[in-house]
């Protein structure tokens, strides 16, 4: 790679995958290393910089750098082998005893996560609003409170905290800052840029976008000691990526700038669209302008607002599901950010105790012809 590649864009070296040519075939698409052990040397060192396949991986590597440089994280990027595995890496590395703030309104597995096994293990977990800054600063108790974790936009209402406020609270009370940034990926929102320290994504989401890989990624501000912690963590726990995922995933963020800019677009028309839909009560997406994240939003995402939106519907929980029921080029199925459009029904797979509203449905868009996936749409609501 020639000097000038530390002026090409972001997009342009996520395309390439970092430039990177094979050194043997001179290949543009980077090998995959399935080895998982190595030859030590004569004098029983590693000179290659690999000893196992559980704790470090070629393929991975390639793929973190990837991501490392997307996040901007001096740190770098470690990939794991699920979305929660990378989120409850990062509680692991906390003490018993310490103090968590969570968002309220988050991805649910994880949620529940922690108010079950994170609870076990001795930490003291209070769920907050994280997008009221005053309803954080009340939930954080300086010198206790040793994390804030926030969600945002938060799945799957959709509410937006202010991520360089909330950095200044956590980090005045003593706390790190780490922020689940799986549905605003680095193309629209750069946490660490914003003064958090640690920024996660479920991998299996837009940065992979094609439904067929299950990976999660952690991304660091600075390598101190708690990162190492988490370094650890993974390398004891063998919670590594596997190389042909690793693999899937850096060929899919190949085309993650095309894809991301093109779902927000499409989210946005749809969110526009069905502001206006009879059987629409409410549209809940970060790019309208009636939305209460908006502003903030506007200032923290970069082109674009997501590909992620929810819609209330008029005739309540039993019309959400009978819309859900009878769409065609929508795929009624969980998950989010592949290429493919997905609705659910999100309140049933939550269960009991879930914040979402039970007239919700939740949309994923995908890179379909928006046209068509409206009127899909148009055709279940009414039909419901």
């Amino acid at each position: 790679m020639s000097p000038s590649h530390l002026l090409w864009s972001k997009r342009s070296l996520t395309a390439q995958a970092m430039g990177h040519v094979d050194p043997i075939t001179k290949a543009v698409v980077p090998p995959i290393h399935v080895a998982t052990t190595y030859i030590r040397d004569e004098d029983n060192a590693y000179s290659s910089g690999f000893v196992y396949g559980r704790p470090d991986n070629a393929t991975v590597r390639e793929a973190e750098a990837v991501l490392a440089m997307l996040e901007e994280a001096d740190a770098g990027a470690l990939l794991f082998s699920s979305g929660m595995a990378a989120a409850t890496a990062v509680f692991q590395a906390l003490e018993p005893g310490d103090h968590v703030v969570a968002s309220k309104v988050m991805y649910w597995a994880l949620r529940n996560w922690l108010a079950t096994e994170a609870a076990r293990w001795g930490l003291v977990i209070d769920f907050a609003e994280t997008d009221d800054l005053d309803a954080l600063r009340k939930a954080v108790i300086p010198g206790r409170t040793k994390l804030v974790w926030a969600e945002t936009p938060s799945n799957p209402l959709w509410t937006i905290t202010d991520i360089e406020a909330a950095a200044e609270i956590a980090h005045a009370a003593g706390a790190r800052l780490a922020v689940d940034s799986t549905t605003a990926s680095p193309v629209h929102t750069r946490p660490l840029a914003l003064g958090a320290d640690i920024v996660m994504h479920a991998a299996t989401k837009v940065l992979n976008g094609h439904s067929d890989v299950v990976a999660g990624v952690l991304a660091g501000a600075k390598a101190d000691e708690f990162w190492n912690r988490i370094v650890s963590i993974r390398k004891m726990q063998g919670a590594i990526l596997g190389p042909f995922e690793a693999y899937l995933l850096m060929r899919g963020m190949r085309t993650l700038h095309l894809r991301a800019a093109a779902q927000a677009r499409s989210a946005m028309v749809l969110a526009e669209r069905l502001s206006e839909h009879p059987k629409v009560a409410r549209v809940l997406y970060p790019g309208l302008p009636q939305h209460p994240g908006h502003d903030v939003a506007a200032r923290q995402m970069e082109g674009g607002f997501g590909y992620m939106l929810s819609i209330q519907l008029t005739g309540g929980e039993a019309a959400a599901i009978r819309a859900a029921a009878r769409v065609g080029l929508w795929k009624r199925a969980t998950s989010l950010g592949g290429v493919e459009s997905l609705i659910e029904h999100r309140a049933s797979i939550e269960g009991p105790g879930t914040p979402c509203p039970p007239d919700l449905l939740r949309l994923s868009t995908g890179i379909e012809d928006v046209n068509d996936l409206f009127t899909d749409l148009d055709e279940a609501l009414r039909a419901a």
